[in-house]
């Protein structure tokens, strides 16, 4: 047994004699000693990092909220100490986060090593989902009200609610209760990309929500997953993959459990192992290709990710029209930049954009395509500086053109008229209007399929939306709840606007054929587009030809698949709707995704 080592340091009136580590934690959020120098604290080394050690009290509480594990931060604290080593410690308890909107960590600082007092002690993992409980599969904190995405959100703090924990009801709280805890996932799943330090979303084999086909976990309607876990830097130096994919089978994980850059996560001993990836590479080619004729129009949907004449990706963008989107009659685009991309001068037209996408796509054995659109005021709409971001139109000359057209100005408004016709077609939807301020205007459009004008069918409108962004969301896991969806009001006003001028067009005819389609940069089940379904009346079409809701994914965020684009339909179209997403990004790497998006392609009937 080593010998005592004075508590010479700690020169602070009142020493508190803490008794376990679980008491250092306490049973919420905040350690109950938060700012006290406590003395006395008997921990076994679990795990060594670059800037300290963890350690696990030998006398486990048995209390599901309280962690027997803790961190103690001290790069040159104890270098002689190795895994299995028994101590007896004094320090400081702090609360640590690196960014006011992430929660705290509870850790031991200024640590002074009092005893030695065994070596060579085992060190078993808790494996989680047998030795503890199953993460909770739905809700994130109490304080969201049952809600994550609740309007208003950012309600309250977790670091000044503290709630005490409730780790079988409550994600944050499961993972917070398993601080500092050496722990073993079984079986792990990638669920997302990770970033470019190697950062990856896993499941494990304990229980889930969400699952979709791909092995990922989809978001859904009161479900944002909180049972996944991110996989941090590797302890012992070497670096993850960061070509990890959706569905991609992990060895076996052991690590220890903390919260940093906004989320909890484990730190693995060692650099993940992929053993297994999804097959196919890539997703097949739509089923839904046009009819030629007003009883079968093909409509597809892709944010081509700031796509200017001299884009890298633009032949990519081209050969995924082509060969999975099989060169739908009519193409919503969004992210389309101007002709010389993010040149920040006052070009504002992105004719030379289309075209040059245009002829791409003719010359990877696509269709003729011409287009529409309508150039922004300079720098007023977001997006990429200089890029002038907007939203256009591909589609056959050959099959549908414009009824009527008479294209409007960047700042001329809309306006629905008698028959139902349009002033501007096409037209921004009331594009000074302050809810748009930087960011896109819809771009509306009234359109007849060519030959069936004598019939008086094969006339439907389009709006082309791309809301604005969630640039100043804050994390899902961050200090505030519900958290902060950034820009939701901004996307409720446009919305209501957007919703408001379709449904003055089925006001004058409820038979009309209106297709919306875009980048919503929503879910369909928070406020926003709650809202448009409401005031527009349109149907989901995801929900019209019943897609399974675990499916419905267009974009990889964090730990989730999720929707931001999505098509929504008149009643007049519903009968004979057809839809499908092409998974082309999503299921690919980092290095092989040419959007951050997922197209999707519709087939719709719009002769009767």
């Amino acid at each position: 047994m080593a010998s005592l080592v004075p508590l010479l340091s700690l020169s602070l009136a009142t020493l508190t004699s803490a008794l376990t580590i679980a008491e250092v934690n306490g049973p919420s959020f905040l350690s109950p000693l938060k700012g006290e120098t406590i003395t006395n604290l008997t921990g076994i080394v679990t795990a060594k990092g670059p800037d300290g050690l963890w350690l696990r009290s030998p006398t486990p509480d048995k209390d599901v909220r309280t962690s027997d594990s803790v961190y103690v931060f001290n790069r040159n604290f104890a270098t002689n100490l190795t895994v299995g080593d028994v101590i007896v410690i004094g320090g400081k308890v702090e609360e640590y986060r690196s960014n006011k909107d992430y929660l705290y960590l509870t850790e031991i600082t200024s640590p002074v090593l009092q005893q030695k007092k065994e070596s060579g002690k085992t060190v078993k993992p808790l494996v989680i989902g047998k030795d503890t409980i199953d993460p909770p599969r739905e809700q994130f904190s109490k304080l969201d009200g049952g809600d994550v995405f609740a309007v208003p959100n950012n309600k309250t703090l977790v670091s000044v609610a503290n709630p005490e924990l409730e780790p079988k009801k409550y994600g944050l709280d499961f993972w917070e209760s398993l601080t500092g805890e050496l722990v073993t996932v079984k079986k792990p799943t990638a669920i997302a990309k990770p970033n470019q330090f190697g950062d990856t979303w896993v499941i494990g084999n304990w229980k889930v929500n969400g699952e979709n086909k791909r092995g990922g976990l989809t978001m859904t309607d009161g479900d944002a997953n909180p049972e996944a876990i991110i996989i941090g830097s590797p302890l012992d130096g070497t670096k993850n993959p960061t070509n990890t994919k959706l569905g991609d089978e992990v060895e076996e994980i052991t690590g220890i459990v903390t919260y940093a850059f906004g989320f909890y996560r484990i730190l693995p001993q060692t650099a993940l192992k992929v053993t297994k990836s999804e097959k196919p590479v890539l997703p097949s080619a739509t089923k839904l290709t046009s009819k030629g004729k007003c009883s079968g129009i093909t409509y597809g949907a892709y944010n081509v990710e700031n796509l200017a004449p001299t884009s890298s990706h633009l032949p990519d963008i081209a050969s995924h029209i082509v060969n999975y989107l099989k060169s739908p009659d009519l193409i919503f685009l969004q992210e389309v930049q101007d002709n010389n991309g993010p040149v920040n001068d006052d070009v504002v037209s992105a004719n030379l954009t289309l075209t040059t996408l245009a002829q791409a796509i003719k010359t990877a054995g696509g269709a003729d395509y011409t287009f529409t659109e309508i150039a922004p005021t300079d720098d007023q709409d977001g997006g990429q500086p200089g890029g002038n971001i907007r939203v256009a139109y591909l589609y056959k000359p050959s099959l549908i053109r414009l009824y009527k057209p008479n294209p409007g100005s960047a700042l001329d408004a809309n306006e629905v008229q008698a028959g139902p016709s349009l002033k501007f077609n096409p037209g921004r939807i009331d594009p000074t209007n302050a809810a748009w301020k930087a960011s896109r205007k819809p771009l509306v459009a009234q359109w007849e399929v060519i030959g069936e004008k004598a019939k008086g069918q094969g006339k439907f409108f389009t709006v082309n939306v791309h809301f604005g962004s969630k640039g100043g969301s804050s994390s899902i896991q961050g200090d505030a709840r519900p958290p902060v969806n950034g820009g939701v009001d901004d996307r409720l006003a446009q919305a209501t606007l957007t919703a408001e001028f379709i449904k003055s067009i089925l006001d004058q005819d409820s038979n009309a054929h209106v297709i919306t389609a875009g980048d919503f940069n929503e879910f369909a089940f928070v406020e926003p587009l709650k809202q448009y379904a409401a005031i527009s009346t349109l149907l989901d079409i995801d929900a019209v030809v019943k897609i399974k809701e675990t499916e419905r994914y267009t974009y990889l965020f964090d730990m989730n698949a999720q929707q931001l684009d999505h098509m929504y339909i008149s009643k007049s179209l519903a009968k004979k709707a057809e839809y499908e997403h092409i998974h082309i990004n999503t299921w690919v790497e980092f290095a092989a995704q040419i959007s951050d998006h997922d197209p999707s392609v519709a087939r719709l009937d719009v002769c009767s």
